[in-house]
C-alpha cells in the first residue's frame, strides 16, 4: 500500500547550520540535552556541559531567564572553547526579547517560544475580531524583528519551540488547547522570519501528552508542506518524568514520530542529571540510522509525500480514534487493552512467581491479590502448571496441547488460520496468530466472533507493517480484535523499553490494538516485561494504572532538588491510579506545561511552592515542609485520595 511504507525513510528537511554541527538535510539525527546548573556559575556550566557532550550531547542547550545569564554565556562559551570543546551552545529564552537578542550575538542558537515570547499567558479568555487579531500579529512582529535581525546577522539559528502548556492567551482564544492551536503559534512566527528572509529555522511541537504531541508535529509538517516548507524539526516530550517510565513515555512520542520518518534533533527530558538523557536519545536515532540505508549504503529520504498527510487514509492522524472493534469476552470494543505475556520460561510449580505479573498469592489463605498491573493472558506453550491460575487469568496454549486438555475452563488455544477453520475451536476465545506478511492474504469473513488476532512481524520495519493490516482492517470493516505481538530476542532492558514502547506506542497512539504482547529472552525479567506493557499503555493514554508524574527534567531557573522532590511526591501519592500532578521546577514550566495534570507542584521562590488545581493557583508560597502535607490535604478535600491498602 503505496501511502503506509514498509521501507523505512526519513523526511527531507532543510538544512541548517549551527556551529559547526549541521542538522537536517542528509545529516544524522543530532543529539542534545539541556544544563541543570545555575547560569551564573560558570565553571559548574562548563563542567556540566562537558559531562554532556561527553555522554554524546552535539548541542547544549543553557537557560538565559535575564540579560546578565544572556551576558554570562559568553564566559561559559570561552571557557569551553579553552578547554578544547566547540559544542554548539542554544540559549533558552521564555519572556525576555532583551536576553534573546544579547544571546542571539554569543552562542550559536537561541529558543524562543512564542507563547511567551512577545504574548501574555494570564489564562484569560479574550474575544479577538479579525482586526484585533491583526493588530496583535503586527505588535508580536515588531517585537520580533529585532532577534530576527541579529541571528541573520551573527549567522545564529533559532528554534521556534511551541509548547503545548504554555500557548498565548491570543492563541487559546481563537484555536483552543489543540495540537492546531500549537503549529499555528509556530506557523505565525515562521512566516514572520520568512517575510524577513530569515530561513536558519528548528521547530519543535512539545507536550506532556503523547498523542497531542504526535498530533502536532504531524499537523505541523502536513502545514509546512501546503506552504513549500519543510524545516528541520527538533523532537521532544516535555516532563516525561524519570526512571522507566519517563524512559517509555519519551519513547512513545518521539519514536512514533521517528517511524513516520520525522525529526532532525532528540531530546529527552527526565527527571535525571542531562547526562543520563543523551544516551537514551542515541539509542533511539541509531535505531534509525542502521535502517535509513538502501542496498548501496545511501541514504533512504523522501521528499513531500508522507503517509499520515494522505486524504485517502482510513483513520484520522491528526486525532486519536480507536478502531471499531466488536468485544470477544473482555477484548475489544469498549475494553482498555489487554496485556498478554509469556510465562513458559518461568516455573510453572511456583505460584508465586505470578507476583511479577500482579498476582500476589497468599499460601494461608490459598488466594491471589490484584494489583493495578495485573495481566490478562499468559501464554504457557505446551507447558502444564502444577497449580490452580487465578481465576480471571485466561490461559493460552498451543492449539495441540489445548485440545489434550480435560478441564478447558478458563483455557484458549493460539493456533493458525488453517487450523481455526478446520478444527475444533473454543466456545469463548481463540487467538489466531496471523503474520503481516500473511495477514493481507486472508478471508476475514470466515473468522467468526470467538476470534481475536494476534498479529506478528519479521519486517525491520516492523510497526509499519503491523499499521498496513490494521489500514486494511479498517477498509475492509473487519471488526476483529487485534493483540499486538512483537519479538525482541537479544535487547538489553534499556533497549527493550525504547523499542517496544515505540513500535507497540506508534500503533495505539493511532487507536490501534486492543492488547500488546511483547516476547523476550529469558534474560529480561518477567516483571520488567510486564512494567515495560503497562507503562506503554499508560504513557498513550489507552489505560491508566499508575499515578502519573507530569515532572519536569530541570534546569537553571529550577528553585529545589527536583529528583528528591519528585521521589519525595512519589512515594507518598504513587498508589493514586489515575491521577496526575505536575512537579514543576519554577513558574516558566508551571501552570503552562502541567496544563494537562491534575494537580500542580511548582517553585516559585526559593524554599517556596505554589499548589494548583489544574491551571488554577489554590495555595501561593507554601513553605517547602509543608507543601506535600497540604497537597494530600488538596487532594483529601477533592474527595481523590485512597488509603494504601497493605497485602
Amino acid at each position: 500500500m503505496e501511502e503506509v511504507p514498509v521501507q523505512y525513510s526519513r523526511f527531507l528537511t532543510r538544512e541548517v547550520t549551527i556551529g559547526d554541527v549541521p542538522m537536517g538535510g542528509f545529516n544524522p539525527i543530532r543529539i542534545q540535552s539541556m544544563t541543570t546548573t545555575d547560569t551564573m556559575d560558570t565553571l559548574g556550566t562548563v563542567e556540566q556541559t562537558i559531562r554532556m557532550v561527553e555522554s554524546g550531547c552535539e548541542y547544549v542547550r543553557i537557560t538565559a531567564p535575564s540579560m546578565k545569564e544572556a551576558e554570562n554565556l559568553a564566559s561559559i562559551k570561552k571557557e569551553l572553547r579553552l578547554r578544547g570543546y566547540n559544542v554548539p551552545l542554544v540559549a533558552d529564552i521564555h519572556f525576555t526579547p532583551n536576553a534573546a537578542e544579547a544571546a542571539a550575538r554569543i552562542v550559536e542558537k537561541v529558543r524562543v517560544n512564542p507563547g511567551n515570547y512577545a504574548d501574555k499567558k494570564r489564562f484569560e479568555n479574550i474575544e479577538y475580531t479579525d482586526a484585533a487579531y491583526q493588530a496583535e500579529l503586527e505588535r508580536i512582529y515588531k517585537k520580533f524583528t529585532p532577534l530576527v535581525k541579529i541571528c541573520k546577522e551573527y549567522g545564529t539559528a533559532m528554534r521556534i519551540g511551541t509548547n503545548h502548556g504554555s500557548l498565548s492567551d491570543r492563541i487559546m482564544s481563537h484555536y483552543g488547547d489543540t495540537p492546531r492551536g500549537m503549529v499555528e503559534s509556530a506557523m505565525e512566527f515562521i512566516r514572520m522570519c520568512e517575510d524577513l528572509n530569515y530561513y536558519n529555522l528548528v521547530i519543535s511541537m512539545k507536550a506532556s501528552n503523547t498523542q497531542v504531541m504526535v498530533q502536532a508535529y504531524r499537523l505541523l509538517v502536513d502545514t509546512m508542506l501546503k506552504e513549500g516548507m519543510n524545516y528541520p524539526l527538533h523532537l521532544g516530550v516535555t516532563e516525561a518524568g524519570d526512571g522507566e517510565d519517563g524512559r517509555i513515555k519519551s519513547a512513545v512520542g518521539i519514536g512514533t514520530l521517528l517511524e513516520d520518518g520525522l525529526g532532525d534533533t532528540i531530546r529527552v527530558s527526565l527527571t535525571e542529571d542531562p547526562e543520563f538523557e543523551a544516551p537514551v536519545a542515541k539509542a533511539m536515532a541509531m535505531r534509525y540510522e542502521k535502517r535509513a540505508m538502501d542496498l548501496y549504503g545511501k541514504p533512504l529520504f523522501k521528499e513531500s509525500k508522507l503517509h499520515f498527510s494522505n486524504p485517502e487514509l482510513p483513520y484520522k492522524p491528526f486525532e486519536y480514534q480507536r478502531r471499531a472493534t466488536t468485544a470477544v469476552q473482555h477484548i475489544g470494543d469498549h475494553h482498555h487493552p489487554v496485556v498478554m505475556l509469556n510465562v513458559t520460561q518461568e516455573n510453572l510449580k511456583d505460584p508465586y512467581f505470578l507476583s511479577a505479573v500482579g498476582y500476589n498469592y497468599s499460601a494461608g489463605l490459598d488466594k491471589y491479590n490484584m494489583t493495578d498491573q495485573a495481566c490478562d493472558l499468559v501464554y504457557l506453550g505446551d507447558q502444564l502448571p502444577s497449580f490452580s491460575f487465578p481465576g480471571n487469568l485466561r490461559q493460552v496454549y498451543n492449539y495441540e496441547t489445548w485440545l489434550s486438555l480435560k478441564d478447558k475452563r478458563n483455557c484458549h488455544p493460539l493456533l493458525s488460520f488453517e487450523a481455526y477453520q478446520k478444527g475444533e475451536k473454543d466456545q469463548l476465545l481463540n487467538l489466531i496468530l496471523v503474520d503481516t506478511n500473511d495477514s493481507l492474504k486472508i478471508d476475514y469473513s470466515k473468522i467468526g466472533p470467538d476470534a481475536v488476532l494476534v498479529l506478528n512481524t519479521t519486517e525491520l520495519h516492523g510497526m509499519a507493517a503491523q499499521r498496513e493490516t490494521f489500514i486494511e482492517l479498517i477498509r475492509k470493516q473487519v471488526q476483529v480484535p487485534v493483540i499486538i505481538r512483537r519479538d525482541y530476542q537479544g535487547l538489553s532492558s534499556d533497549d527493550l523499553m525504547l523499542y517496544a514502547a515505540t513500535d507497540l506506542g506508534a500503533l495505539l497512539t493511532d487507536g490501534m490494538g486492543d492488547g500488546v504482547w511483547i516476547n523476550v529472552n529469558a534474560e529480561i525479567p518477567l516483571s520488567l516485561v510486564n512494567a515495560t506493557s503497562f507503562g506503554i499503555l499508560q504513557a498513550t493514554r489507552t489505560r491508566i494504572s499508575k499515578t502519573e508524574y507530569i515532572s519536569c527534567p530541570s534546569c537553571g531557573r529550577t528553585l529545589f532538588d527536583l529528583q528528591e522532590t519528585t521521589q519525595m511526591i512519589r512515594s507518598r501519592t504513587d498508589h493514586l491510579k489515575g491521577i496526575k500532578i505536575g512537579i514543576m521546577g519554577c513558574i516558566v514550566n508551571g501552570p503552562g506545561e502541567m496544563a494537562d495534570a491534575d494537580y500542580g507542584y511548582v517553585g516559585t521562590g526559593p524554599d517556596k511552592i505554589t499548589l494548583y488545581r489544574g491551571k488554577e493557583v489554590v495555595k501561593k508560597n507554601v513553605n517547602s515542609a509543608n507543601a506535600l502535607n497540604d497537597l494530600i490535604d488538596l487532594i483529601k478535600e477533592d474527595g481523590n485520595w485512597t488509603e494504601v491498602v497493605s497485602i
